[in-house]
């Protein structure tokens, strides 16, 4: 077996691994969503409650699962390949005790300042005192949550080193199960002593990332890792994670700042838009979860050590291979998504104090976001790519290119198109930013095997054409269905619409649209 095919394999398997569990963590997320309509629809608790859960978030996806992840599992690997696991567990330690002594200042610092934040990123909340005491009270307690999933972070970046990719991918399904069960326990609780009852939804999100550090640890236990924890700044090796995550903290503050924008438009439109927004963007993160998340924790440990190497042929290779992985569900992911919007949140969510113009509006904004996918998903097996060379700039300048497209989207429209405005320009800043990446990489790489992607990507798109003809009519002859019969024949048209299309993937190929099925690699 040729070392493409080994690295191959090795990314497919690992994507399969984590798309199994992330498939179950988005459906359970998709179920924390339902509850989160039935039982407060559009309005002002769910609005507060979008922004409050968004300002933990924010730092989350800055720290804790983007430039700490990233920049952890690249000098994790590196550094096992050089001086084997025993030295690297002392390397663990000292990173995880100086992250955690870092995060816990900022939770200290966001619990004090948090009427600011709430004002800062929804200032249309300043016109309602109620919104704006309910969001910075719910900030309050979920802040420290931001603690919780630094460590579930750091934890999931060894276990994907060594080659454990299951179980990381998987506890996210257990926060948001924990999260479910403890948000809908309090929530009757609540009610009736006459508490706020989107309170429980935030207790929910504490218990959740106390159960998601907790599945980890029995696991990284065993593989010989002892929570003997320091602060170290000054370690040369420590201090070169940080230097990693510096770029991309300041590429990742650019993504944040995109989401600052649109929850700051949002919140000056009319009330519901952030709520639409949130569950609309739930939705388009599934299949985004399926693929580009799974490609992108499967990738970092392969191109890591191909660059540790200085294997740049296989990674030339590792590369397209990822890119056709990643967009033969990308593709067809955003045509379904566009064409069936309106009867997918229909069944979701549409039940309880979530009416039909919530379905309408919610179906837009998931339309427009979907645009967005095939780039989305491409920046997800592109960046790591550039961590591994230890070129993080790039990305960082590609995620300030998004912010500019984004702004300037926004800011042209929303006086006209409202909430749609937001997710349009959220949309084409990310096709901005994916275009950026894979022209820079190519000239880094001098050249990514275009034959390959080219061809790959047209069978792809000719697949992806036949779903969306069959999902256009499909969609075309629901209209007439109500109830259940409405409910079964959209899921079957959704199963027929994927069969058909891994069907004529199965014939025309390429192989990699085939990675989330077990296949044979010949020698």
């Amino acid at each position: 077996m040729s070392q493409e095919q080994k690295a191959f394999k090795k990314i497919a398997s690992g994507a399969r691994a984590v798309t199994i569990a992330v498939l179950l963590s988005r459906l359970l997320g998709l179920i924390r969503e339902q509850v989160l309509a039935g039982f407060f629809g559009a309005g002002l608790q769910m609005d507060a409650y979008v922004v409050a859960y968004r300002i933990p978030n924010l730092l989350r996806d800055l720290l804790a699962e983007g430039a700490l992840a990233t920049a952890f599992v690249t000098v994790f690997t590196q550094h096992k390949e050089k001086y084997g696991l025993e030295k690297t567990w002392r390397l663990a330690g000292k990173a995880l005790g100086t992250v955690l002594v870092l995060v816990i200042f900022l939770v200290l610092l966001g619990e004090l300042f948090a009427p600011y934040l709430v004002g800062l990123l929804a200032p249309g909340f300043k016109v309602n005192p109620e919104k704006l005491q309910l969001a910075t009270f719910l900030t309050r307690i979920m802040f420290p949550f931001l603690a919780l999933i630094s460590t579930s972070a750091v934890i999931a970046g060894m276990l994907n080193s060594l080659g454990t990719f299951f179980l990381p991918a998987a506890s996210s399904a257990v926060f948001n199960l924990i999260s479910i069960l403890t948000g809908v326990s309090l929530y009757f609780v609540f009610v009736k002593a006459g508490v706020t009852p989107i309170t429980a939804m935030a207790i929910g999100v504490i218990a959740g990332g106390i159960a998601q550090v907790g599945i980890q640890t029995p696991a990284i236990w065993k593989k010989g890792f002892r929570f003997k924890l320091s602060f170290a700044p000054k370690d040369p090796y420590v201090k070169e994670i940080f230097k990693l995550m510096a770029p991309a903290v300041i590429g990742l503050s650019a993504v944040q700042l995109n989401i600052f924008i649109n929850t700051y438009f949002a919140s000056l439109c009319e009330e519901g838009s952030l709520s639409w927004l949130s569950y609309a963007f739930r939705l388009m993160y599934v299949p985004l979860g399926l693929f580009g998340v799974a490609l992108a924790t499967a990738i970092l440990p392969v191109v890591s050590a191909q660059a540790a190497r200085k294997d740049f042929f296989s990674l030339r290779s590792t590369y397209a291979s990822a890119i056709l992985m990643a967009q033969a569900l990308a593709l067809p992911s955003a045509v379904g998504l566009i064409i069936l919007a309106k009867p997918i949140v229909r069944i979701i969510f549409e039940r309880g104090q979530f009416g039909p113009a919530d379905t309408i509006a919610t179906a837009t904004a998931l339309s427009l976001f979907s645009i967005s996918l095939p780039a989305y998903a491409l920046t997800k097996v592109t960046a790591p790519v550039f961590y591994a060379l230890h070129k993080p700039k790039i990305p960082m300048l590609s995620s300030f290119l998004s912010v500019a497209v984004n702004l300037l989207t926004v800011t042209t429209l929303v006086k006209t198109w409202g909430f749609k405005a937001v997710a349009l320009g959220m949309s084409l800043g990310i096709v901005a930013q994916a275009i950026f990446q894979v022209v820079v990489l190519t000239k880094k790489l001098e050249g990514i095997e275009f034959t390959k992607v080219v061809s790959g990507l047209a069978r792809i798109l000719l697949a992806t054409f036949g779903l969306g003809l069959i999902a256009f009519y499909g969609d075309k002859y629901l209209k007439s269905f109500s109830g259940l019969d409405f409910t079964f024949g959209l899921l079957g048209l959704i199963v027929f619409c994927a069969v058909f299309y891994f069907g004529l993937i199965r014939l025309i190929g390429p192989r990699e649209g085939l990675y989330l099925f077990r296949f044979r690699t010949k020698k």
